[in-house]
Parts: structure tokens; C-alpha cells; sequence
């Protein structure tokens, strides 16, 4: 039987996004979820002592497969020479808006932002970086919105608890507040403004 760290890092490579320990735990038929964690630090371990380009992170509540933040210039260049998905000035600030006033309503995020807001939230919809949690009690019930795992793993946050904190200005600039994840880079960017009255399909491609 293989080396079950090789295992681990295998399932690390092939995974499409954080990989749980108890993932892990069942894939090796381990005794419990602490023997796999023990597995993917054992993996990090020997990363850090032979000095590889690679690193495990734990991210979104599992573990996955990044590179080392001071290769983060030679992927930029990658980055700069291929076609990326950007997200606009507008989807970054209402995706601020959610992440510091989750759960929040359009209305209230229209009234921060000053502009209809509907279109920016389905295309963060389509991307999966935030979700629908329920319904206000309020006069027309609606919708409710918090981020999704998938804004975790593309800014590189174990849990909201890692979110920059807010200065005094509070929540109402947290279009201001977009912030770079640690040890990689934020999504593209775009000076193009997003209309109101389309959607857009295209996936975000986070820092990598």
C-alpha cells in the first residue's frame, strides 16, 4: 500500500476545492478525523523542510493544495499572459457589503450603494461566492444574503473571523474594504462598470 501521506497529497492535488478531514478520514479508513489532520500536517511538514514550491492551507472548513506566497510574482505573470473572469468595482463592493453586513437584504444593500443592486447580486450568485440564507421579516420579505464557502476559498479565509477588521467608518464603506487574501491575490479587477440589467455566468478565478 502506498505511503498515506502520498495519499493525502494525492487526494489534495485532485481535489476541486478544500478537502475536510473527514474526507479524508473515510477515503484511508482511518479511526478518527484527528489522524487524518495528523496526515496533511505531516504532509506540510515535509513541504516546509524540503523546501517545495507547494503548501497545504486549511481554508472553508478543509485543507487544500496552494502555492507559496513568495512565488506569488512568477504567477502573476502566468496570470497577466491567459484570459481571466474579472469581477467588476461594483460586484467587489457589494460583495464587501455582504461579507460585513451578512446577513443583509438588497434594499439595504441599494441603500448603501446608492444604485440598484440586483443584477451585481446574481451575477455573485452565479459565481457561488455568496448564497440566499432565508428571507427578512420585513414589508415585501426579501431576500437575504450571506457569502458562500467559495468566497472562503477564493480569498483565502479559514472563517469569517479572518475578514479584515473594519475601521471606525463602519460597515456603510464596505465597499472600501475589499480585501487581498493572505498569501496570494485578490480576483481581478475591472474599472468597467457593471450595468444593472444583465447577468453574468462567468466563474470567478481567484489569486492563485
Amino acid at each position: 500500500m502506498p505511503d498515506p501521506i502520498q495519499i493525502v497529497e494525492a487526494l489534495l492535488f485532485a481535489s476541486d476545492g478544500p478537502l475536510e478531514a473527514e474526507q479524508i478520514r473515510e477515503v484511508l479508513e482511518l479511526s478518527g478525523a484527528d489522524e487524518a489532520r495528523a496526515l496533511v500536517e505531516e504532509l506540510q511538514a515535509r513541504y516546509e523542510r524540503d523546501g517545495c514550491g507547494l503548501s497545504v492551507r486549511e481554508v472553508g472548513g478543509g485543507f487544500r493544495m496552494v502555492t507559496r506566497p513568495e512565488l506569488a510574482p512568477w504567477l502573476v505573470r502566468l496570470a497577466r499572459s491567459r484570459t481571466r473572469s474579472r469581477l467588476s468595482r461594483a460586484a467587489l463592493e457589494t460583495l464587501a457589503i455582504v461579507a460585513y453586513r451578512q446577513p443583509v437584504s438588497r434594499p439595504e444593500i441599494d441603500a448603501l450603494r446608492g444604485v440598484n443592486s440586483e443584477a451585481v447580486l446574481e451575477s455573485l450568485l452565479d459565481r457561488r461566492v455568496i448564497r440566499i440564507s432565508g428571507r427578512k421579516d420585513a414589508p415585501g420579505r426579501p431576500f437575504l444574503y450571506e457569502t458562500a464557502r467559495e468566497f472562503l476559498v477564493a480569498f483565502g479565509l479559514r472563517n469569517l473571523d479572518d475578514l479584515p477588521k473594519m475601521g471606525e467608518r463602519g460597515a456603510a464603506s464596505a465597499g472600501e474594504a475589499t480585501a487581498t487574501p493572505a498569501g496570494g491575490h485578490p480576483p481581478d479587477v475591472t474599472d468597467a462598470p457593471e450595468q444593472d440589467s444583465g447577468r453574468s455566468g462567468a466563474g470567478l478565478t481567484p489569486g492563485e
